[in-house]
C-alpha cells in the first residue's frame, strides 16, 4: 500500500506503507532488508544490537549496521538492560550512522538475553522501561520505538502496562508481538491484545504474530485497526508478501531472479561466509517446490559460489 500520503508517522517522519519486515537475528541483514523493501516494506529495523558487545568493540555487532541509503528511514534496534550504557551506545551510533529512530528490543525470547534481564525479560522491570525510554527521548531528537511481547508468561501479561510506559516516557511507536516471551514463537499468537492497546494510545500501533498470507494482513488490521503490519518468519519463504503477493502466485524465474541478486549482495557485505549464511535462505526459498534429498544436499552443503550457481540454474531448469 503506497501513494503519495502516507499511511502513518513516527512521531514527523512519513511512513508510506502498511507492511514492514520485522528485526530477525541472522535474517533481517542489510541485503534482505533491501530486498524487502524494494519488494514494499516501508521500513527498515536492524537486527539488534546489543550495546553491552559493542561496548567491548566486538567485531562481529559491525555488520549489523551496515545499511544502504535507499532504505531510510532506517532504524537501529538496541539490545540492553542498563539505561546508560544505551544511551552512551546510541550516541555513538547516532554520531557515526545517523539512524532515523532508535528502537528498543522488549520482544527477544532468547534464554541468553533473557536471563540478564534484556529483550521480553525487560518487560518484568517496568520502572526501567521507563528510565530507558526517558534517557533515549531526553537525549535524542529522532523518534524512540519499541517492540514488545504480551509479557513473560501467562500470569504476568503486562503488555498494557508497558505500551503506557513507552508513550508516557516520549516513545513515538510500539510493535506489540501477540506471544509471551514464554510462547516464544510456539502456539497461537493472539491479535486482541493489539486492538487494545491500539485503543488505549495516542501513538502508533504495529501489529505482528502469525501473518502468513495476504489475507492475513487483511485480517489483523481489520481485527485490530492497527497502523501497520510486521512480518518476520513468514517472509523469509516469501518476500513478495511485502508486494500483497502469496507465494504460490510467485513465479520460479522470479525466485531463481531474486535468489541470484540475494547471494552477490549477502557475498558483498559478508564476504566468504556470505555463501553459508545464505543457506537459511535457499532452503526456504526452495521448500515449495519438493525438491529431492539428494539435490537439495548436494546444494545446501556445496562451498564453491561458482557451483552453488551452476546447481541453482539447474534445479531451475529441472522444474
Amino acid at each position: 500500500m503506497t501513494s503519495n500520503e502516507p499511511s502513518f508517522k513516527i512521531d514527523e517522519i512519513p511512513i508510506y506503507g502498511d507492511l514492514i519486515l520485522a528485526p530477525m537475528e541472522g535474517i533481517s541483514d542489510a541485503p534482505f532488508r533491501a530486498l524487502t523493501r524494494h519488494l514494499g516494506s516501508a521500513l527498515s529495523v536492524s537486527e539488534f544490537i546489543n550495546t553491552l558487545n559493542l561496548s567491548h568493540s566486538k567485531i562481529s555487532v559491525q555488520n549489523r549496521l551496515v545499511f544502504q541509503d535507499s532504505e531510510r528511514p532506517f532504524s537501529i534496534q538496541l539490545l540492553d538492560n542498563d539505561p546508560v550504557r544505551m544511551v552512551e551506545i546510541a550516541k555513538m551510533l547516532y554520531d557515526t550512522l545517523q539512524p532515523d529512530i532508535f528502537d528498543v528490543n522488549m520482544g527477544c525470547s532468547s534464554k541468553n538475553v533473557n536471563s540478564r534481564g534484556a529483550g521480553a525479560g525487560l518487560m518484568r522491570m517496568p520502572k526501567l522501561v521507563a528510565r530507558i525510554f526517558r534517557g533515549l527521548s531526553h537525549t535524542f531528537d529522532i523518534p524512540i520505538t519499541g517492540k514488545l511481547r504480551l509479557g513473560d508468561n501467562e500470569d504476568n501479561l503486562n503488555y498494557m502496562e508497558i505500551a503506557h510506559i513507552i508513550e508516557e516516557n516520549g516513545g513515538k511507536m510500539l510493535a506489540l508481538h501477540g506471544r509471551t516471551r514464554q510462547q516464544a514463537f510456539k502456539g497461537q499468537a493472539r491479535w486482541e491484545p493489539i486492538a487494545e492497546v491500539k485503543a488505549a494510545v495516542n501513538i502508533p500501533v504495529i501489529g505482528n504474530g502469525d501473518v502468513r498470507s495476504v489475507a492475513d494482513i487483511a485480517s489483523i488490521k481489520a481485527q485490530t485497526g492497527c497502523d501497520a503490519v510486521m512480518i518476520g518468519r513468514h517472509a523469509v519463504q516469501n518476500p513478495w508478501i511485502f508486494s500483497r503477493l502469496d507465494r504460490h502466485e510467485v513465479q520460479p524465474q522470479t525466485v531463481h531472479a531474486l535468489m541470484r541478486t540475494q547471494l552477490q549482495e549477502m557475498l558483498a557485505v559478508h564476504y566468504e561466509k556470505g555463501l553459508r549464511l545464505f543457506r537459511k535462505f535457499a532452503r526456504a526459498y526452495l521448500s515449495p517446490y519438493k525438491l529431492s534429498r539428494p539435490v537439495l544436499v548436494d546444494l545446501l552443503t556445496c562451498e564453491i559460489v561458482e557451483e552453488f550457481s551452476e546447481q541453482l540454474d539447474q534445479v531451475f531448469k529441472s522444474l
